[in-house]
């Protein structure tokens, strides 16, 4: 990136619209905070104790390998684009396979890397959607989904890697919502997700050569399932499901009968993520209680749960397990350190720690952890969230931004903030995270009481917060920020729609400003999946509701600054969305920053584009929020 000799010359691909120039002294201030890194654990080494990570050391998260805990990291690619997914050949490891997308499109393809040679080599057809490759355990084909044959409809893909052009469609499907869980022990069926909503799924079994099918979980009332993976006798299936139950249970499913058997684990909170070891008998698993992931491991002969380890402080996700079946890796997050790979050596019964992000220059001994707050919602509900406050020497009252999810079927989980610690740490601005109705997490009952025609109870939730932040002496809620992403977006806009006077700014990150106009041009293969959530726009009735509160449609209450951003690739919330709202909402003569990105998608994943955004938010923060309404 350039610059000039007093201010930043942005990156050429960007769309800057009222934006003022940024100084070098702000970049100066700020770019610290810009200096972070965080790892993923992507894939375990089969034969090997070592494991591909993803981390970002120029613009882009790529494949790294490390060879030992605390190893160095040796990175494997090098793309202007994210790699979204990384899995080594199950046999030998000398190849992996991974899923990347151009400029943000989402239209991912897959690829194999020879690691003798370096040499990548396409494995799709290289213009449709296609889901990461799944190995079968032979490690001879790949299973994924594509779009390729209607555009909109996920069906499911076989190829061997090492024969490009080898695919096979094994099953045409109907809808967005197919994807591939897990090969039985002989490669010969599949077990895929019928996904048709986030309270509506099934589990079916496909037959690999045939193609034949059968739904293992059909029921007369809808329930949610969102893991299944052979056990050692291929008639049953660990699996994760609300079924009869507020909470995701772990259980046992046979596929022949299609009953159920719980495994109670004592934690009324959902089961969120799984692995299961390669000889089938133990899985590890992660509650999400409130928020915070907790790990356990349980053996699947006796359903008693192991013992294991001292763990790190903080937010557990990720488990995985070696082929070894004695090293099982996780992720773990704070908010004074970025989210790092971690692994339980059983044998000796110890915890290694595999990678060590840097945080830059920040002082993160200033971090505190998060306070999980509650306030009461119009109805009665009580809605969580977590609130970050600033180091103590920040006295008096404190600005406040309050920062929605997207989803809506997400949760805020307590993370390192990366750059949005300067926020903390040098402005002295309190942060609000608020899980709101339609979250998950919190069971199905909460999870649906945003669903069609219930919408904008979501937006009174955040009304009820404002009330909660008038209440509390250290706030100060004549300077209250809005801003969310995706969902949050909306949630964003919304909010500025309804509460213009209570609030003295919003930054609106790829939302959606009229749910009508959004449900009627994402991407085909998303529609009716969000229809299910947000209700059928060509239905009569739900396009006068959603027409009704539409922020679009209430735009000329918005006087207050605000600052919209979007990417221009965006295959969820086309650009659309963000510059109907701005012309709109710059038509009332409203203060309007407008900020879109030709090479990113669903939100800025280039550093380049990423640190201009954050700059310029920054700018924004410190005139409109800091200073406060004039």
């Amino acid at each position: 990136m350039s610059q000039s000799a007093v201010n930043l010359t942005p990156p050429e691909t960007l769309v800057i619209q009222e934006v003022p120039d940024i100084s070098m002294s702000l970049v100066e201030q700020v770019s610290r905070y810009t200096d972070f890194r965080q790892a993923a654990l992507f894939s375990w080494h089969p034969v090997r104790n070592e494991m591909l990570i993803s981390t970002r050391f120029a613009d882009s998260p790529q494949v790294h390998v490390v060879s030992q805990p605390m190893g160095s990291r040796s990175q494997l690619t090098f793309y202007q684009d994210a790699v979204r997914s990384a899995a080594y050949d199950p046999q030998t490891g000398e190849t992996f396979v991974f899923n990347q997308d151009i400029g943000g499109s989402e239209f991912a393809q897959n690829y194999r890397f020879d690691l003798d040679s370096g040499n990548v080599t396409l494995l799709t057809d290289g213009r449709s959607k296609n889901s990461s490759g799944m190995w079968s355990n032979a490690g001879d084909r790949i299973v994924y989904t594509s779009t390729r044959r209607t555009g909109n409809d996920n069906d499911f893909y076989t190829v061997n890697p090492h024969e490009p052009g080898s695919e096979i469609c094994i099953a045409e499907c109907v809808g967005g919502g197919w994807f591939p869980l897990s090969w039985s022990p002989d490669d010969t069926s599949l077990v895929v997700l019928e996904y048709r909503s986030v309270n509506d799924s099934d589990i079916w079994r496909f037959d690999c050569m045939t193609g034949a099918r059968v739904c293992l979980t059909k029921s007369d009332s809808a329930a949610a399932f969102g893991y299944a993976e052979f056990l050692s006798d291929p008639a049953k299936l660990l699996v994760v499901t609300d079924r009869d139950s507020e909470f995701h249970r772990l259980a046992i499913l046979n596929s022949e009968t299609q009953e159920l058997e719980f495994i109670e684990s004592g934690v009324e909170w959902d089961v969120d993520q799984v692995s299961l070891s390669d000889d089938r008998c133990l899985a590890a698993f992660v509650t999400n209680e409130d928020g915070i992931g907790r790990l356990h491991v349980i053996n699947l002969d006796t359903f008693l749960e192991i013992e294991l380890p001292t763990l790190p402080e903080g937010n557990i996700s990720g488990p995985l397990w070696h082929s070894d079946g004695t090293h099982l890796a996780f992720h773990c997050v704070a908010a004074s350190a970025p989210a790092d790979i971690y692994a339980i050596d059983f044998s000796a019964f110890t915890v290694e720690r595999w990678t060590k992000s840097e945080t830059g220059r920040v002082d993160v001994s200033l971090l505190q952890e998060p306070a999980l707050i509650k306030w009461t919602s119009f109805d009665g509900l009580q809605i969580p969230g977590f609130m970050y406050s600033a180091p103590p020497c920040f006295t008096g009252q404190r600005p406040v931004m309050v920062v929605i999810h997207g989803g809506p079927e997400s949760q805020f989980r307590p993370v390192y903030l990366g750059r949005t610690n300067y926020y903390l740490n040098e402005l002295g601005v309190v942060l609000i995270y608020p899980n709101i109705r339609g979250s998950s997490g919190y069971g199905k009952t909460f999870l649906h009481r945003d669903n069609g025609h219930l919408r904008h109870h979501s937006y009174m939730d955040i009304d009820a917060l404002l009330d909660w932040i008038h209440d509390q002496p250290n706030l100060d809620s004549n300077r209250v920020m809005i801003t969310g992403g995706s969902y949050g977006g909306h949630m964003t806009l919304a909010v500025a729609t309804r509460s213009n006077d209570r609030i003295a700014c919003s930054v609106d990150i790829v939302g959606m400003s009229n749910l009508v106009t959004f449900l009627e041009n994402t991407e085909g293969y998303r529609q009716d999946l969000r229809r299910a959530e947000y209700g059928d726009e060509r239905d009569p009735e739900t396009r006068r509701y959603l027409e009704s509160i539409a922020p679009l449609n209430h735009a000329g209450n918005i006087t207050k600054p605000m600052f919209i951003i979007q990417g221009r690739n965006d295959p969820r919330v086309p650009y659309t969305e963000a510059v109907q709202m701005a012309e709109t909402v710059r038509a009332n003569g409203t203060p309007l920053w407008f900020l879109m990105a030709n090479d990113e998608g669903h939100g800025f994943a280039k550093k380049r584009n990423s640190d201009y955004q954050f700059y310029a938010t920054v700018e924004f923060v410190k005139r409109f929020l800091i200073v406060g309404p004039t």
